[in-house]
C-alpha cells in the first residue's frame, strides 16, 4: 500500500514505532536505512538526511517487514498497519 508523504502521515507511523516494543532513531550519516538491535534492545535507525518521501517510504517498508506484538497499539495506528500489509 502507498501513503502519502506528509508530515501527518510520518507522525502516524512515528507512532506506531512508539506504541511498540521499538525505538525509532533518526541518526545521521551515510547508511541505507532499516532496523538493527542494539544490545538487546529493538532500535529503528533511519538516516536523518533522508527528504519526507524518502522516510515515509523507509518506514512503510519497514513496518511490513517487522513483527511485534500488536495489542499495544490504539485502533488507529492498528487500522494504519493493517493497510501497509494489506
Amino acid at each position: 500500500m502507498s501513503i502519502r508523504p506528509t508530515k501527518g502521515n510520518l507522525t502516524k507511523l512515528e507512532d506506531i514505532f512508539a506504541e511498540s516494543d521499538f525505538i525509532l532513531r533518526y541518526e545521521k550519516g551515510n547508511f541505507k536505512s532499516g532496523y538493527c538491535v542494539l544490545k538487546s534492545q529493538r532500535v529503528v535507525v533511519v538516516n536523518k538526511y533522508y527528504s519526507l518521501d524518502g522516510k515515509v517510504n523507509c518506514l512503510v517498508d519497514i513496518l511490513k517487514d517487522l513483527d511485534f506484538d500488536t495489542d499495544k497499539l490504539n485502533k488507529d495506528s492498528l487500522a494504519l498497519l493493517s493497510k501497509i500489509r494489506g
